[in-house]
């Protein structure tokens, strides 16, 4: 009889050079392969695949990439050229004055009260999902695809609730084909080949990617002649938005590309947080049990709603845990402007830097046993270094939307762990693989029970 796992799943990380073609076999196959195992114990690693680059792990180190030093080590021109078919100069992949006046401008949107006030929708949400989840009683089911059912009914009512005309299925599937077979790295990003040269895979979704356009734009211009809902969505937040420096508005084109970004993004990243949760959960039944004790004190037999967050404190631990094990942007990387140096090592301009979060939240100097499933590390937030935990990124540009995300998965997980018992079905436990996101392959198969 085989032994249980003494950790969850994690990604093999190597430990022998690659080479330009073993990086790009494994790009394609899954970013993550591309980081050294190395890369969990050492503070910086450098090499040249095709060009030099540096991997950071360092937090003070990371310090100086994200907020210091921001301006010169912008996104990098692969990732670039992987997104911007898909949301263009949005606050995502813009640089310089042209991020910093939409990121002006989009801030406000993102206020705790504007958050807190779209937190109904997550409720009505958690709730149609435990609708869901309950007829698959006492058999398996795919928690990934759940959650993305679940979270992408979130970020279309929170972004164009009651819009008439737009097709969530359409633009659902579009989303889905291009960062499923699309976004995947060619072996022309790597070398840096300009964005007008096709890439043959990506060329296939993008029809799809144009007809999600349109039917954005139509949107749009569909709201600014009916005028505001009653209570405010993202789009009338965002058409309402201004720079209060320049007093500059968002264009049709702006707002479309902002708003795929917070679609794509709002949804993607939330649905994987939860499905990892659930499975971490699977994995340790006794947190998970407590963490139901938790929520059924909390909630009784209702939904979770805004108010109850701050009662529900190991269930944000295990959505921060799952964030640390499973980091949904889970690799950066930046390109130098200018010629450094980082922990003593000459970094030139136009050097690739790495930022690899997967390893970072797995550093063996940063936090204990980092392979094991432990919500408690998050007992006292303080004794966590800043930059050793970057699940959203940090500085200027950390993400806009961390506040949503977090309030969204913290209402969805405790609604569903006060109703449900997830176990593991042996033999169907997730891989994690990471294309432009750090996803369960094979997706998150649970059974499931009443609690």
């Amino acid at each position: 009889m085989s032994q249980p796992a003494a950790h969850p799943v994690r990604v093999p990380l190597h430990s022998t050079p690659l080479g330009i073609l073993g990086s790009l076999k494994a790009a394609r196959q899954n970013v993550l392969l591309l980081i050294p195992e190395a890369a969990t114990h050492a503070p910086i690693l450098s090499g040249t695949t095709g060009k030099r680059w540096h991997m950071v792990m360092e937090p003070e180190a990371l310090r100086h990439i994200l907020r210091d030093r921001v301006n010169d080590y912008p996104k990098s021109l692969v990732t670039k050229l992987i997104l911007g078919p898909a949301i263009g100069e949005s606050l995502f992949v813009a640089e310089g004055e042209h991020w910093m006046w939409q990121r002006r401008a989009a801030a406000p949107v993102f206020t705790h009260r504007n958050v807190a006030s779209l937190a109904p929708v997550m409720t009505h949400a958690a709730e149609r999902s435990a609708a869901r989840i309950a007829a698959q009683l006492g058999r398996g089911a795919d928690m990934f695809a759940e959650m993305v059912t679940a979270t992408f009914e979130v970020i279309s009512d929170v972004t164009f609730s009651g819009g008439a005309g737009f097709d969530r299925a359409s633009v659902h599937k579009a989303i889905e084909t291009y960062i499923g077979q699309t976004a995947k790295i060619s072996l022309l990003d790597i070398l840096g080949a300009p964005a007008w040269v096709p890439r043959p895979g990506r060329m296939v979704a993008s029809s799809g990617i144009r007809d999600m356009k349109r039917v954005a734009d139509q949107a749009i211009d569909q709201r600014r002649s009916d005028g505001a809902k009653p209570t405010p969505d993202l789009l009338d937040l965002l058409l309402k938005a201004e720079d209060p420096t320049s007093q500059r508005q968002m264009s049709t084109a702006e707002l479309r590309d902002n708003l795929l970004t917070f679609i794509v993004a709002g949804h993607e990243t939330t649905a994987l947080t939860l499905s990892w949760a659930l499975y971490l959960c699977a994995f340790a039944p006794e947190i998970q049990a407590e963490a139901r004790a938790e929520a059924q004190s909390v909630l009784v037999d209702r939904p979770a709603t805004v108010a109850d967050i701050p009662n529900l404190p190991l269930t944000r631990r295990i959505v921060d845990e799952a964030l640390r094990m499973y980091p949904p942007a889970a690799f950066l990387s930046r390109t130098a402007q200018t010629d450094d140096t980082l922990l003593g090592r000459e970094v030139r301009r136009g050097d690739t830097v790495i930022l690899p979060i997967y390893a970072l939240h797995r550093h063996h100097a940063l936090w204990k046993d980092p392979d094991a499933f432990n919500p408690g590390r998050f007992a006292d937030p303080r004794a966590i270094d800043r930059f050793a935990y970057l699940p959203f990124g940090d500085g200027p540009r950390i993400c806009i939307g961390a506040s949503f995300a977090l309030q969204e998965a913290v209402i969805i997980l405790a609604t569903l762990l006060a109703r449900f018992k997830f176990s593991r079905i042996p033999g169907r436990d997730p891989k994690p693989v990471m294309i432009l996101t750090l996803r369960p392959e094979g997706g998150v198969w649970l059974h499931i029970d009443p609690a």
